[in-house]
């Protein structure tokens, strides 16, 4: 079985092949050592130094030099928009209270995975949220940029 040794975050122009592509949902994104299909069928074994956050358009390099490069799986989502900064603030405030993942989009809108209870919520703060299946890629955190990880201790 092939290894991916090699993590290339969001390489701007490659001259590494593309071999295939593995879509991986959020919650597979961060990772160190698994076996993995990629899209085209093709075992392999996902063989990092350290657990990586994998985003969108990342590439993992095989042993023979050839790449797989990685697609956000389409997931249930929640896009939040608000009617007002101050509505956006309180909505933003309520939703980190409760340590949830969020996609900032552009316009202001939020994005976060599907969950009933949140969209309650949100829709009782005065937001507006709209379900629907699209890829999610939330902010990483401002202690661990670029891990994906959770940045900071609760005491």
């Amino acid at each position: 079985m092939k290894r991916a040794t090699i993590h290339h975050p969001q390489p701007d122009a490659t001259v590494l092949p593309i071999v295939s592509t593995v879509t991986l949902a959020y919650d597979d994104r961060h990772r160190r050592r698994i076996k993995m299909t990629a899209d085209n069928g093709q075992d392999f074994l996902l063989d990092l130094e350290q657990a990586t956050y994998l985003a969108e358009g990342d590439l993992l390099e095989l042993e023979d030099g050839t790449t797989i490069r990685v697609v956000a799986a389409l997931e249930d989502v929640l896009d939040v928009t608000a009617r007002s900064i101050e509505e956006a603030a309180r909505i933003a405030w309520h939703i980190g209270n409760r340590h949830t993942p969020v996609q900032v989009l552009n316009g202001g809108m939020m994005r976060l995975r599907y969950d009933h209870v949140l969209q309650h919520m949100i829709e009782g703060l005065g937001g507006v949220c709209e379900k629907k299946t699209a890829a999610f890629a939330p902010e990483p955190g401002a202690y661990k940029a670029g891990t994906g990880g959770h940045g900071h201790a609760h005491h």
